[in-house]
Parts: structure tokens; C-alpha cells; sequence
């Protein structure tokens, strides 16, 4: 958590992001050119922004982003309506590319919904340079399967951090 100058560059030093491309679906200017500078400072080069679900989605299938960031509210849909597209639809390029949920509502159901809907990560408003670093790091070091059903597909739902659990919620 070391918010120096030379803190964040020992931190940046451990990823090189430069040859990523990046897909910014945001109805604000404001929050993407926010995020186009954490991005640019993270060494990011390949930045696409977009304000709505359609063009997010036809620059998705065109540069097939190696990461989306996209927000809840959208202006004609919700980024979880995106998401699914993402995710289900048979001309995506990529259904397993991560994607970061951004939203100003943290509400538990929200943040539920947003997982089901294939979310690799949420990141709440309103975001700062480390919490957005702190999320590409965790999907680089994700190492959660996809799961794919017949109406999902994602990460795995499920987190193991203390192992299997014991007793009767023990799955068999």
C-alpha cells in the first residue's frame, strides 16, 4: 500500500501491461479519461473508449480487448447486459476475457448479480489509481477455472480460500 512515487514504481515494475489493449465502456468522459490516465500510468498503450453497450460490444468484436472495464449504468442498457453478450453470444471473439464490473452501487445484491452475470471483478466508485491496480493484479493472478453452462459463462463462482469446508455444507 505504499502510495509513493517510488512505492508505485516498485509496484509497477512487477507487471508489464504495454502490450495489452483495453476496452473502456463508460457513459461519463469524465470516469474514461479517469481510467484512460490510471491505465496510461500503469503503462497501459492500447486504450478503446466507448460510451455505450453497442459500440462497446462491435469495438469488442473488431480489437478483441485483452480487458474490458465497463460500468453498471449504461445509457441505453446495463454493463451486465454487456457482459452477458461478452460472454454468451456465438460471435464473441473472446468469452473468457476478464472483465471489470465498475459501479457506484455496492449493494450485496448488486454485486451478486453482477458475479452471475460473468464478471471476473467489481471495483466500486468512486475508484482510485491503486484500487483499479489492485484489481488487474488479482486477474493476473487469478488462477479461478472458467465455468460454461448452457446460460453461463465466467469465472468460477465459488472462492476457496480456506480449503474445502467440513461438516454438513461439505459438498460431495
Amino acid at each position: 500500500d505504499d502510495c509513493t512515487e517510488d512505492g508505485w514504481r516498485a509496484v509497477l515494475s512487477n507487471y508489464d501491461f504495454h502490450n495489452l489493449r483495453v476496452l473502456i465502456c463508460d457513459d461519463s468522459l469524465q470516469i474514461r479519461l479517469l481510467l484512460k490516465n490510471f491505465l496510461t500510468g500503469f503503462g497501459f498503450r492500447d486504450i478503446i473508449e466507448t460510451n455505450d453497450a453497442e459500440m462497446a460490444y462491435a469495438e469488442l468484436v473488431e480489437n478483441d480487448p485483452d480487458l474490458v472495464i465497463t460500468d453498471w449504468n449504461l445509457a441505453t442498457t446495463e454493463g451486465t447486459e454487456l457482459v452477458r453478450q461478452i460472454r454468451l453470444s456465438p460471435d464473441s471473439p473472446n468469452p473468457y476475457v476478464p472483465i471489470i464490473m465498475l459501479t457506484g452501487y455496492t449493494e450485496i445484491e448488486r454485486v451478486v448479480v453482477a458475479r452471475d452475470s460473468g464478471v471476473s471483478s467489481f471495483l466500486a466508485k468512486p475508484v482510485s489509481a491503486n484500487a483499479l491496480y489492485k484489481r488487474l493484479v488479482s486477474l493476473v493472478e487469478d488462477k479461478r477455472l472458467f465455468v460454461r453452462t448452457d446460460d453461463f459463462i465466467g469465472p468460477d463462482r465459488r472462492f476457496k480460500k480456506k480449503g474445502h469446508p467440513e461438516g454438513p455444507e461439505r459438498r460431495h
